[in-house]
This record gives structure tokens, sequence and C-alpha cells, in this order.
């Protein structure tokens, strides 16, 4: 059985399944089918996403333990942090495996579970389901990918656990962005940091948000100098975002296989209500494809808002780079 919310990563990993164990495949969309279908059917060998609606991996997990269902669960996530990894082995993963699997390393997960009726020889593969991936499905995914290297640098960097959500992607026009922020904002002030990047003609700006609640428990947890030589609220801005946008950007062009080049990054605004904040933003765009993280730092308030907008010229080639994910091979 495959569980995750992706349509896209659930095609992919089962059209990587070696030919050697015969499988026949079951989808589950969320951790709650799958435990329904566990409940209901026998199965051999699991493959588990982490970050999903309703019931997520985690839970699904606990709830398996719960139930005694003793299924071996291979872990297959974007989030690889490593407190995640140690998390998930603690309730009873068999392995943790890092999005996106290869057909090397499912054919070594898998050896233990080689079908004696399954040809040597790699055969005719077996249809797959007709999911249907759209181009947001695939953003999605995409965005999946990148987020969790995000958060793996922002948990190494502050030596937490990073809470992963899931991923919003939207075509705005700019009136809806502003109506997006003051939502994060939630009535609270805010700092903000701009960044724009570019490659191979595909550019935007990546926007990271810190409410002012935020930044006071950023500021205790960080051993930045108290002595007044520097902005400790500037420094933490920056240096968070620098983890946070480079990270994200890099998960994104190692997939679609180019490099970003980052300007520098600009203060929009510190401590402002949201709309004095939205002012300092001078984005030429009209409209744009936005892609919202946001970040939750475990037992802390602390909430790092990423909104990554790519201009609508930009669209074709990203599509262009992402196409082979799209691919079906005959």
């Amino acid at each position: 059985m495959i569980t995750d919310d992706s349509a896209l990563a659930r095609k992919q990993l089962a059209r990587s399944m070696p030919a050697f164990i015969n499988a026949d495949v079951t989808f589950a969309e969320n951790g709650q089918v799958a435990i329904d279908q566990l409940t209901a059917n026998t199965f051999d060998v699991m493959f588990l996403d982490l970050t999903m609606p309703v019931l997520d991996g985690y839970e699904t997990l606990e709830a398996m333990r719960n139930s005694n269902i003793t299924v071996p669960v291979f872990v297959v996530s974007g989030d690889i942090q490593p407190k995640a990894q140690e998390r998930v082995l603690s309730l009873g993963a068999q392995a943790f495996v890092q999005k996106p699997v290869s057909p090397a390393q499912l054919n070594e997960l898998l050896a233990p579970y080689k079908s004696e009726t399954a040809p040597e020889a790699a055969a005719a593969e077996k249809p797959v389901e007709d999911l249907k991936i759209g181009r947001r499905e695939m953003y999605m995914e995409v965005v999946n990918v990148a987020m969790g290297r995000a958060a793996d640098s922002l948990a190494r960097y502050f030596d937490v656990f990073v809470h992963m959500p899931l991923p919003h992607v939207n075509v705005f026009e700019v009136s809806e962005l502003v109506m997006t922020i003051r939502h994060l904002a939630a009535n609270d002030n805010m700092s903000g940091i701009c960044q724009g990047f570019s490659g191979e003609g595909i550019a935007g700006e990546a926007l990271m948000l810190i409410s002012d609640s935020s930044m006071k428990d950023l500021l205790a947890i960080l051993d930045y100098p108290d002595d007044g030589s520097v902005d400790n609220d500037l420094e933490v801005l920056v240096d968070v975002s620098n983890v946070l946008i480079s990270a994200f950007l890099s998960g994104i062009g190692e997939q679609a296989g180019l490099v970003f080049a980052q300007s520098y990054p600009a203060i929009i605004g510190q401590h402002l209500a949201v709309d004095k904040l939205v002012e300092g933003m001078h984005g030429t765009w009209k409209r744009t494809v936005t892609i919202e993280v946001s970040y939750a730092i475990d037992n802390t308030s602390i909430k790092c808002d990423l909104l990554l907008l790519l201009v609508d010229e930009s669209l074709p080639l990203l599509d262009a780079k992402l196409a082979y994910l799209m691919d079906d091979e005959e």
C-alpha cells in the first residue's frame, strides 16, 4: 500500500516498483484511509508519507501501534530533518527514505519481498491506476520536497523540531495576495524581508514574514549578544530568511535542474501593522502563482511564513523544466 496525499507521488512510487516483487498496489490518500484499508485487508508492506491531511504519517504510525497493526512501514517523505527521522523510527517504521525515492533504493528495500513467481528480468509493467495529474498537483509535490529541505535547514540551525505544514499553491491577483498576508498576520505586527531570484528565465520574489510575538521567542532561543552592539531583531530576520529562502529555492532548483541566483535581501518593514508592511512591497507583478508555507517550531509560538511569488511569464518555463515528472513511460 502506498499512502500519500499527492497523486503524483503515489503514481511515481507505483511506477518505480521493481518487477521482482510482482506487486499489487493499493493507494490511500491519507492516514485514515490507510487505517481503514489495513483493518479490512492484508498487506505485505506499506509506504507512508508524513505530511498529509486528516491523519498525518506520525498519527498513522501511532494508530497502527495502538491497533496492533504490524505491517512493515517504509516512510517516504520530503521532511528530512533529523528529529523527524528519529520520531518515525521510534514509532515503529522500518526505515526512512528521502523523497524522491530512486528505483535503486526501492530494489534494496524490497529485496526481502521478492516473489517466487516474478520474472528475473524487468517485465512489462503492470498498469498503474489512472491518476489525474495537473499543474497544481505537480507544483504541490515539488513544493513538498523543497519545503522539507527548508525545514531541515531551520531545524539544524535552531536544533529544534519544525512542524511541516500542508503548503498552499494558488494563482493570486495582487489584491488577493494582500488579503492572504493580512490573514497570516492575525492582527499582530510583523516584520518582513523580500529577496528576488531568477534562473534561466524563471523569476520571482520570496517573501518571509515573522510576527512580533514570534520574534520574542526567536530571540530567546538564539545566543546573540545583548549589549546593544547589533540590532538583534534585524539579525534574526536576515538569518532566518537566509536559511529558509536559500534552502527552499535550492530544493526547487534540484528538481528543476537549475540554479537560482538570489538578490540581496531587502527589508520591507519591521514591527509594522500589515497594511504598512504591504506598502513596502514593490513587486511589479499584477498576477502571481503564490506558494505559501507556514513553519512552526515545536514547543514555542514561533511561526515563520514563507511566500514564493512566481510571475506569470515564468510558468511555461518552469513547466518545461518539470515536465519529466508528468511523463508516462510507454
